[in-house]
């Protein structure tokens, strides 16, 4: 069968699961809506953890990045990988005791202020909005190619889809179908991985054919290094950034997506907060399949394209070029004339452009994969971004419904607070389409400005709302205003206003605006200390809550024998 036969069946059968399990699944109350009802088995939730963690950017994007940025992409893997251990160790079991189904809800109750929760609700949607849009968007270049409709249209498809079981399943919908994707992604990810290593090294763990040999005996890695440097690119296994900037950007990267809030609301929908602990356990287990899978694909990637298309005769390209040129993600221009396609760093004589974001979705047919592996990667695809969109469309809904209209309407019923939930989210959905079927010129760039934003804003109030009692509203909304003005002046200045001084010798400490959210951290950290501890302390019944949440429950006083 041809690639869009398979494409369409495997696809078509993903998508009529994630139909019917929201279906079966409809959420009947605001607890089911907003938290599953509580009741999702810690397995289950580790499954649905890890698909609504890894989104596009994780299965499309990030071993793209990798293949074109070699050692300097791995802040990608570290930053992400960090920030779901901080998220799951210090956060996760103790917002689980607390009780609330929301970020801002925490903000709310712990900073005891409407203005703090306001605050929370702005950043919590900025941050939402970024990421779906990049969501709907990478919906759009899957149809795209697999489908062979336009991107507009493929960002509409993909809009039904989510609408249909965000809005009406809630999260007790959203649950069961991104354990179903989860599933689906995981398998499209690992299958391609495993015939890949198999075919370039003869090891059929790909993880351990990253370090293996290719047919002529050399290293696979060594021979990379060697192929790139004839080129005139930097060696694969080199790093260009200076150590301050790559431990900046993965710091940022790590506390940014420690507060990322449709992450955190997946610990609400689990019975016990040894239940959070669990699942987040799980959860790592499963992330860690496809994370330490992503280097090893990006490089048999970039190696299977350049040894198909370095010095190869126009005429005698491969398939793969000539369909993903048609979607243009793939560029070829004979410059010199002489027939022969030369891939070089030189960006005046280089007469191949590659889109970082196909290697995923490409590699199956670089390596002449059967055309089932490449409908199965699609359906992978689809399943990443539509779990990532579905859970932030639902963070969206309830931070317009509970978090802003219940706070200045609390006598609202249930039943119209979920009526507006659902309205929310149908909004958000629409929105979200506009963004992908338009994007914003932005949206590659403001991806870095979420992470900083998420960084310098939620983190350290959650972890001082946690750790210490001191603390107060004061502190938190001075902190909060302080990291988030920071890093918005300084990524606004290098990537928009003078994106002509966005250089090492520019930066401030050597921090380049993707790793800025570490220093608006810091910033907050002070800020709401010094602020904290000259203002009155909280209420006693605050600290008093502070101190429960921190304590295991059931634990008893130490005895003296």
């Amino acid at each position: 069968m041809e690639i869009l036969t398979w494409t369409y069946i495997l696809v078509g059968l993903s998508f009529a699961l994630y139909i019917g399990i929201a279906i079966w699944s409809r959420a009947g109350s605001t607890q089911e809506f907003y938290v599953a009802g509580g009741g999702v088995s810690p397995l289950a939730n580790g499954m649905a953890t890890a698909a609504d963690w890894m989104s596009a950017a994780s299965f499309i994007s990030m071993a793209g990045i990798i293949s074109f940025a070699g050692y300097d992409g791995s802040v990608y893997l570290m930053g992400w990988t960090g920030g779901y251990v901080l998220l799951a160790l210090l956060l996760a079991p103790y917002l689980r005791k607390f009780g609330k189904f929301t970020v801002p809800d925490f903000v709310g109750d712990r900073y005891y202020s409407k203005t703090a929760k306001v605050v929370a609700v702005i950043c919590a949607l900025f941050i939402s909005f970024t990421y779906v849009a990049g969501q709907m968007r990478g919906v759009g270049i899957v149809f795209s190619r697999y489908l062979e409709v336009p991107i507009e249209w493929g960002v509409v498809i993909g809009m039904c889809i989510v609408f249909f079981y965000a809005v009406l399943g809630g999260m007790k919908g959203i649950t069961y179908t991104q354990v179903a994707q989860y599933c689906v992604l995981i398998f499209a990810y690992m299958v391609p991985a495993i015939f890949i290593s198999m075919q370039l090294t003869g090891n059929a763990i790909p993880q351990l054919g990253l370090g293996g040999s290719v047919a002529d005996g050399t290293p696979l890695l060594d021979k990379l290094d060697g192929v790139l440097t004839e080129l005139g690119f930097a060696a694969y296994t080199s790093g260009r950034k200076s150590i301050t900037d790559m431990f900046m950007i993965t710091l940022a990267l790590m506390v940014g997506t420690a507060g990322l809030p449709h992450v955190i609301v997946r610990f609400f929908t689990v019975p016990r907060v040894k239940d959070a602990r669990l699942s987040a356990g799980y959860a790592l287990v499963f992330i860690a399949i496809l994370y330490t899978t992503a280097p090893a694909i990006a490089a048999f990637g970039i190696y299977n394209a350049i040894d198909t298309t370095s010095e190869k005769n126009i005429s005698e390209l491969p398939e793969w070029i000539s369909t993903w040129e048609k979607t243009d993600l793939i560029k070829v221009d004979d410059k010199n004339g002489d027939g022969k396609v030369q891939y070089v760093a030189d960006a005046e004589a280089n007469e191949l452009t590659i889109d970082r974001d196909i290697m995923v979705l490409a590699s199956p047919e670089i390596a002449k994969l059967p055309n089932w592996v490449v409908g199965l990667v699609a359906a992978g695809a689809m399943a990443a971004a539509l779990s990532t969109a579905a859970g932030l469309l639902l963070v969206i809904s309830t931070s317009v419904s509970r978090d802003l209209f219940k706070t200045f309407r609390p006598e609202i019923s249930d039943k119209k607070e979920l009526r507006i939930a659902r309205f929310a989210a149908a909004g958000a959905v629409l929105l979200a389409g506009y963004f992908g079927v338009n994007p914003p010129g932005f949206v590659a760039q403001v991806v870095a400005f979420a992470f900083g934003l998420a960084a310098a804003s939620f983190f350290p109030v959650i972890i001082m709302g946690i750790f210490s009692t001191r603390i107060n509203k004061e502190g938190a909304i001075a902190g909060m205003i302080t990291g988030l003005v920071f890093t918005i002046l300084y990524i606004v200045y290098f990537k928009f206003i003078s994106p002509e001084l966005n250089t090492a010798e520019n930066w401030w400490f050597g921090v380049s605006p993707e790793g800025i959210g570490s220093l608006g951290m810091i910033l907050n950290f002070l800020v709401c200390g010094i602020v904290s501890h000259l203002t009155p302390a909280p209420p006693q019944e605050v600290q008093d809550m502070v101190e429960e949440i921190r304590i295991p429950r059931g634990a008893g006083k130490a005895q003296d024998h």
